[in-house]
C-alpha cells in the first residue's frame, strides 16, 4: 500500500508500539525529531514510518547520544526520511569516537572515586577528583568550590 494510503497511527498507537510516552511523542515533535499531520479535528496522527525514526532515536539516546546532536543526524536524510540501516552505520560511525571519549572520562573517574574512598583526605585543596592539581587554588581567590 503507498505510503499516502496507510493508515495513520494515533499518538496512543504510537506510544504503545514505541515504548514512549504520548508527552515524549510532543516533546521529539516540537523539538524536530518526528512530524506528525492533523485531522479535519486537529489530532495528531502519525505516518508508521515513524516508528522506525523513534527506534533511532531511542537507540541513540540509549548509548548516551545528546538530542541536538540526534537531530542534526536526521537533518542530513533527504526528505526527512526514515533512517536505513547503512544510514545508522554512518550516523553511528561519527559518533563512536565521542562515546569512546566518553567512556574514557568515565573510567577515569570511577577510578578516582575509588582512589577518593581509599583515600579519606576529604582536602578540597589536595583532592583529585574535586580539584585537581589544585586548579581552584590557582584560578581563584580565596576558598575552593566543590566543581
Amino acid at each position: 500500500m503507498p505510503a499516502e494510503l496507510a493508515p495513520m497511527l494515533t499518538p496512543a498507537q504510537v506510544a504503545e508500539r514505541s515504548g514512549l510516552s504520548v508527552p515524549t511523542l510532543h516533546y521529539y515533535e516540537r523539538e524536530g525529531l518526528i512530524r506528525s499531520a492533523r485531522t479535519v479535528g486537529n489530532q495528531r496522527r502519525y505516518a508508521r514510518e515513524t516508528l522506525r525514526r523513534l527506534a533511532f532515536i531511542r537507540a541513540a539516546v540509549r548509548v548516551g547520544v545528546p538530542l541536538a546532536d540526534i537531530r542534526a543526524a536526521l537533518d542530513t536524510l533527504p526528505d526527512a526520511r526514515t533512517p536505513t540501516p547503512a544510514d545508522w552505520a554512518n550516523l553511528s560511525a561519527r559518533w563512536r569516537a565521542q562515546l569512546d571519549e566518553r567512556i574514557a572520562a568515565l573510567t577515569r573517574l570511577r577510578d578516582d572515586l575509588s582512589g577518593c574512598i581509599a583515600c579519606g583526605c576529604l582536602s578540597l585543596a589536595t583532592c583529585a577528583l574535586h580539584n585537581p592539581g589544585d586548579h581552584h587554588g590557582h584560578t581563584q581567590r580565596g576558598g575552593n568550590r566543590l566543581g
